[in-house]
């Protein structure tokens, strides 16, 4: 703990953490682009996983994971936008529960893409054509995608509720 405040000290007293706090317009435009890049990745990390689990079985899964360059988008823009909010002030955050346990589960949603793409999962999804039911595999990482983003989306929502930092 005591790296992450010797970190936290070193980034408050840097120009960005500066300009940040004193540029009245970099947080609330970062919250925008916040907002639209989760709704690039929730979009499209979503409209793939609920394919997984038999939803729009009509749709053949190769024209969904078309998608997924933009989800990636939204996962960089709220990577950009996050390190913003977090270098602004970042003792509102090392201590709140809440933006630990969504840090966790970025990184738990990171490890589900790379056993999807990494184990073979993803060569069975990319064949399913239109009517084709996903493997018990697929729908195992499909389901713990949704819950693994809709928990990123939950905690930080309750930033400012759950924990001591707001």
């Amino acid at each position: 703990m005591a790296l992450v405040v010797a970190f936290s000290n070193w980034l408050k007293s840097t120009e960005l953490s500066w300009a940040v706090r004193h540029f009245p317009w970099i947080w609330p435009a970062s919250e925008t682009l916040h907002f639209m890049g989760l709704a690039m990745l929730i979009g499209a990390v979503g409209l793939v996983d609920l394919r997984m689990l038999g939803v729009a079985k009509g749709v053949p899964f190769a024209a969904l994971h078309k998608l997924v360059p933009w989800g990636i988008a939204g996962f960089v823009i709220n990577t950009i936008t996050g390190i913003l909010f977090f270098a602004g002030d970042p003792f509102q955050y090392i201590n709140n529960i809440a933006f630990g346990l969504k840090i966790l589960f970025i990184l738990l949603a990171g490890l589900n893409m790379a056993a999807f793409y990494l184990f073979g999962v993803f060569r069975t999804a990319e064949a399913l054509g239109p009517g084709d039911d996903a493997p018990l595999s697929a729908k195992v990482i499909a389901g713990s995608s949704l819950f693994l983003w809709i928990g990123v989306m939950y905690l930080g929502r309750m930033l400012p509720f759950i924990g001591n930092a707001f």
